[in-house]
C-alpha cells in the first residue's frame, strides 16, 4: 500500500499519528504492543513528532517493547548509534519499561568487539521474549524501515551475503556504508513483522523506490524482498515517489 506526502516534514508527522493508532489499536486487541525501529533522518524526526502529539498520552508505553531493525557495532552511547538517536528523539522522555527497550549490544558490551556473538545475543533475547512454547520471535506490531540509496533496508546492503542468511540477526562485516561492522534483523525475520513501513524522503531515494517498488531482484535491491504478514506500507514524501509511477507502470 502506498502513500504520498508532500515534502518530508509532513511525511514525518503522517507516520508518528500512525504509529501512535497504530501502537493504541495493538494495546486495545491484546493489552501490550511491540515496534521495530529504524534508524535515520526521517526516523529521528517521526520520533521527534510523536513526543509532540498529545495522543502519545493514549499509549501506555511501560507496556511497549522497543527493538530495532539494525545497529552500528559502536560503543554504547556513540552518536552514531540508532539507540543513542532513539533516545535522545523521544525515548528518554517516555515512561518506557526499561526492560522492554532491547538495544542492540553495543562493540563495549559483555561481548566486546565480536559482532556474531552479539548478534547471537540479540537473537537469544528475541526467543526470550517470545517465550517457550510459540515462534522463536516475538510479534511485532509495527517494524519501520529506512530505504537507502542503494535500496537497503536495516543493514542488508545489495549483493552482500547477508541477503541471504536465514538466521534471525545477522552480524554484517565490511558494509558498503560505514560503519564496516553492523548488527542486523535478516529479512526473514522482518517479514514476520504484522505491518512492515518503508519510510523515505528525498530524491535521492527515488532511484531505489521506483526499482523496490516495481519488483526487482531483492539480492539487487534489498527492499523488494521486504513484505508485513498483514500489511507493508510505502510511506512516501513526493521527492522519494518521483519514480514510483514509472516503475508500476512498467510491472503492468
Amino acid at each position: 500500500m502506498l502513500v504520498v506526502h508532500p515534502d518530508a516534514t509532513v511525511l514525518a508527522s503522517a507516520v508518528a499519528s500512525r504509529l501512535v493508532v497504530r501502537l493504541i489499536d495493538a494495546q486495545a486487541e491484546r493489552g501490550e504492543a511491540s515496534v521495530v525501529l529504524t534508524g535515520g533522518r526521517v526516523a529521528a524526526a517521526v520520533l521527534r513528532a510523536v513526543g509532540e502529539l498529545p495522543a502519545r498520552h493514549a499509549v501506555d508505553w511501560s507496556r511497549v517493547d522497543v527493538w530495532w531493525g539494525d545497529e552500528r557495532f559502536l560503543p554504547a552511547g556513540d552518536p552514531d548509534r540508532n539507540e543513542t538517536q532513539a533516545r535522545e528523539a523521544l525515548l528518554d522522555v517516555l515512561p518506557l519499561d526499561p526492560q522492554r527497550v532491547h538495544a542492540m549490544p553495543a562493540s563495549d558490551g559483555p561481548d566486546g568487539d565480536d559482532p556474531e556473538a552479539a548478534a547471537a545475543r540479540y537473537a537469544a533475547a528475541l526467543d526470550r521474549v517470545a517465550g517457550p512454547g510459540t515462534a522463536p520471535l516475538p510479534r511485532f506490531d509495527v517494524l519501520m524501515l529506512g530505504v537507502g540509496e542503494d535500496g537497503h533496508v536495516a543493514s542488508v546492503f545489495p549483493g552482500h551475503p547477508v541477503t541471504g542468511e536465514t538466521r534471525p540477526v545477522a552480524a554484517v562485516r565490511d558494509s558498503p556504508k560505514p560503519p564496516p561492522t553492523r548488527i542486523t534483523l535478516t529479512l526473514s525475520t522482518i517479514n514476520t513483522a504484522d505491518e512492515v513501513w518503508l519510510v523515505a524522503a528525498g530524491a535521492d531515494k527515488a532511484a531505489a523506490v521506483g526499482g523496490a517498488y516495481g519488483g526487482s531482484d531483492p539480492v539487487a535491491v534489498p527492499a523488494c524482498g521486504v513484505r508485513g504478514v498483514r500489511r507493508t506500507w510505502w510511506l512516501l514524501d513526493q521527492a522519494a515517489a518521483a519514480e514510483v509511477a514509472m516503475a508500476a507502470a512498467a510491472a503492468d
